[in-house]
């Protein structure tokens, strides 16, 4: 195979250029929201810690999931496979 001659290291040059420059970037953006007291975008909003009074179903024959807040089975047209895969936990002091 035949070596291209000037461009290659030009091509480097350019690559770690640009990765400096995006780390430069993630650096000032950070220190922007550590002044600003924000959390970043990969933080979601907290999830409720609260419990799930809802029941989880699967169905193989349709490969979907659904939940229900009774322990009965979906009423859904078509095969009637569910299978209980969730149930809602108890507190604990019940």
């Amino acid at each position: 195979m035949a070596r291209r001659a000037g461009s290659y290291r030009f091509d480097r040059r350019r690559k770690e250029d640009l990765r400096k420059a995006k780390q430069v970037a993630k650096r000032q953006r950070r220190t922007d929201r550590q002044g600003a007291g924000e959390s970043g975008p990969e933080m979601g909003e907290p999830q409720a810690s609260g419990q799930t009074d809802e029941y989880t179903w699967f169905s193989p024959g349709r490969n979907r999931i659904i939940t229900t807040l009774t322990p009965e089975a979906p009423v859904v047209e078509g095969v009637n496979d569910w299978t209980l895969i969730g149930r809602p936990e108890k507190a604990p002091n019940e």
